[in-house]
């Protein structure tokens, strides 16, 4: 299934680029055509959100009232969210669509050749490697990558224009420590996710408060707390291993979820009004 949006990204991603000839432009207009597909799930998350966050006093009253009555638990719970019109479960679709993406743009950025301009296997696989034999280097995991370094001048086929501002997108960091230049998207992406998380986490706090709601000691508050510090670590440690085109995808797409939950809360809430 992967490999299934990993291609059909690579369609539009190469669509976008054969108009802009540059990689990294072609990225970030991907990445915005991304977000606004994903626009009508988002809206609807943030709806699921609001919801769920007036419903809590409510479930803790039901929880209260029959902790001692597990079955009368169960219904009470049950016949709650249908008669709020939510489900449980509803904030599983988009943690779903988000895992897919996340494993669908890597497989993209790291083989461009397979997913984006579709470079016959066969000339993918000489020129693996010729580049094995070349360098003595049997163990390079992104074998396409060095295609495109190694190749690229003397083969159209696979050449692709990775430069952006002076920023080779191709680069992986943890394969070029002594360049400077590779640290300026994770380290960019780092502090987007920072603003992202506390945005998020404040939202949570401020709807908890507009119901009513003690935020001290709130579990969920202290792990969104937590979350807010673990992710972009955990992050930061994939982009410095991967090319810096996804490090790019997951900046623009932290710059474009920060105005958009900025936006949707603003609209919601008047729409709420």
């Amino acid at each position: 299934m992967i490999s299934f949006f990993a291609n059909l990204f690579g369609y539009v991603l190469n669509f976008l680029y054969q108009f802009i000839q540059n990689y990294g432009i072609a990225i970030i207009l991907f990445s915005i055509v991304l977000k606004v597909v994903m626009l009508p799930i988002s809206i609807k998350q943030q709806k699921t959100m609001k919801k769920s966050a007036k419903i809590q006093g409510k479930l803790r009253e039901i929880q209260d009232k029959y902790k001692n009555n597990p079955e009368k638990l169960n219904q009470e719970t049950i016949d709650l969210y249908k008669r709020e019109k939510m489900s449980p479960f509803s904030g599983c679709l988009s943690g779903i669509v988000q895992i897919v993406l996340l494993f669908a743009v890597f497989y993209l950025v790291r083989s461009p050749l397979t997913y984006m301009v579709k470079v016959d296997t066969a000339v993918i696989e000489q020129y693996t490697n010729e580049i094995k034999q070349e360098e003595e280097n049997k163990n390079n995991p992104y074998p396409e990558i060095a295609i495109i370094k190694e190749k690229g001048q003397i083969d159209e086929r696979v050449n692709i224009n990775m430069d952006l501002l002076g920023l080779d997108l191709s680069s992986v960091p943890s394969q070029n420590l002594s360049d400077w230049k590779v640290y300026i998207i994770p380290v960019l992406y780092v502090l987007t996710s920072f603003v992202s998380m506390r945005i998020t986490t404040g939202m949570q706090a401020k709807r908890k408060e507009e119901n009513g709601e003690s935020n001290e000691m709130d579990a969920v508050m202290q792990a969104n707390k937590s979350m807010s510090y673990i992710m972009p670590i955990m992050s930061v440690s994939i982009a410095i291993i991967a090319p810096l085109g996804l490090a790019l995808y997951w900046l623009v797409n932290n710059v474009l979820m920060i105005l958009e939950r900025l936006i949707l809360n603003k609209f919601l809430k008047e729409e709420e009004e």
